[in-house]
């Protein structure tokens, strides 16, 4: 099996796109993280959820959590006025791992291998080779074990 047959489509978004747009579409797509394209349509990073909501935390209280049980409901109605001006390049933390991609004609193997390699959950498919590679898909860990685990023998 091919990694062009078990990519799916998966949402992106482009680097000058709006921050909070983008965490409308995690809320909206039910997923952990997007994948962020350049101007190519080429996969260059994911951007976690998580990284979205420490992004709303102020310092003192990532520093301190507790400090979280005494703000007020107008507090957490402007917590996301940190998002406003700000675009998806801006979110992206500077030491984040890079994403793994693969070409469509690369077998399950080597998806799975890449995946184990670099502990991610999700690796890109692109068609074509190079920076300017275009995104067509991504494959999920699942997917992965899905196309594998029917290859395993039961005793």
């Amino acid at each position: 099996m091919k990694a062009g047959e078990l990519a799916q489509p998966y949402p992106t978004v482009g680097l000058d796109v709006g921050a909070l747009d983008a965490a409308r579409m995690l809320t909206e797509q039910d997923r952990p993280g997007l994948i962020v394209v350049d101007e190519n349509r080429h996969p260059v990073a994911v951007l976690p959820g998580s990284q979205v909501v420490r992004l709303l935390i102020p310092g003192y209280i990532r520093d301190d959590p507790n400090l979280a049980g005494v703000v007020d409901d107008e507090f957490v109605d402007h917590m996301c006025d940190a998002l406003a001006d700000r675009t998806v390049a801006e979110l992206l933390p500077k030491d984040r791992a890079r994403l793994p991609v693969v070409r469509a004609d690369d077998s399950v193997l080597e998806v799975a291998a890449l995946m184990a390699a670099e502990r991610s959950p999700l690796v890109a498919v692109v068609d074509g080779t190079g920076k300017k590679a275009p995104m067509t898909g991504a494959i999920t860990a699942r997917a992965v074990l899905g196309a594998l685990l029917p290859r395993i023998t039961r005793p």
